[in-house]
């Protein structure tokens, strides 16, 4: 009975360091999207007056002897979001992400297919994929003066295409990886079996290994969503004009010429950081369900 005490005990000691240790990494994840949400709501002279209360809880006492008394205020948002092209932005934001996510998925499931079940061992096929791999090794940095040189020479500068097609190239080679070994997994007896019952390629894809590779989509997904919605620095030698620039270059804008008005600084982090939220929110069932779905069958 004692020896039954004593693991019970630590069973429960252990739980209560667990969950300990978690509510503090969830303070500390949660409590700077508190700040910065609870800051974009103040002047900047209640902001340096009070960078950790709440809005309008700070009093300040003039020269004459009056009282200033702030109180929250909206007008930050407003002013971030005409000064920002915030419209414009996310329009642009919103249409790089759901093309280039899409593209990447369905291109990388062709390319994984012909490559794992069509012709998996032929020497095109091997130096073809290697290509690929070869490719995830590369970093943008690596690429953005030759990319610049390219888009230019194509007369794709200040575009949308201009923008998109490097954003598919740049997520093909991960997109294909994941793509290619995942289809390896599956048993090519469907394959074949579809084939001796008269299906074509196209039809096998479509109906067997696109819908048994959800899980790897859902991973491309997520890995597309986050990479093309904070893509910054690509973006920044692609375009020049307003016009064409994501929300990640707007929300920079507030930190150069408006560096002293923290209250728009913060609103424009705001307005940055809903999007993604809203996405995960919105998804959060899916995205935890096809990496845990993608991490057993792996």
């Amino acid at each position: 009975m004692a020896n039954i005490k004593d693991k019970s005990w630590k069973s429960h000691l252990g739980m209560v360091i667990v969950y300990a240790i978690l509510i503090v990494f969830t303070v500390l994840a949660i409590y700077p999207l508190i700040w910065l949400t609870l800051n974009s709501f103040k002047t900047t002279t209640e902001f340096q007056l009070n960078k950790l209360g709440l809005p309008g809880t700070v009093e300040r006492l003039n020269a004459d002897g009056s009282i200033t008394k702030f109180k929250p205020t909206v007008i930050n948002y407003v002013d971030a979001w005409t000064r920002g092209k915030f419209p414009i932005l996310i329009f642009n934001s919103v249409l790089y992400t759901a093309v280039t996510t899409i593209v990447v998925i369905i291109f990388s499931f062709m390319s994984g297919f012909a490559f794992a079940k069509i012709r998996p061992n032929t020497k095109t096929t091997k130096g073809l994929y290697g290509s690929y791999v070869i490719g995830i090794l590369m970093t943008l940095q690596s690429i953005m003066v030759p990319l610049f040189l390219v888009i230019n020479w194509m007369g794709l500068y200040d575009t949308r295409i201009g923008v998109l097609i490097p954003y598919i190239g740049i997520g093909m080679p991960m997109g294909v990886y994941l793509a290619t070994e995942y289809i390896r997994s599956i048993p090519s007896a469907l394959v074949e079996s579809a084939r001796i019952d008269g299906a074509r390629y196209g039809k096998i894809f479509t109906s067997i290994i696109f819908p048994m590779g959800k899980p790897v989509a859902t991973t491309l997904a997520i890995l597309s969503v986050t990479g093309t919605w904070n893509e910054f620095m690509l973006i920044n030698i692609l375009t020049s004009n307003d016009k064409y620039k994501s929300l990640p270059v707007g929300v920079q804008k507030f930190a150069g010429a408006l560096s002293s008005d923290f209250g728009k600084q913060f609103a424009a982090l705001v307005i940055g950081l809903i999007p993604m939220l809203l996405f995960y929110l919105v998804f959060r069932k899916e995205i935890t369900k096809g990496v845990a779905a993608g991490a057993v069958k792996g």
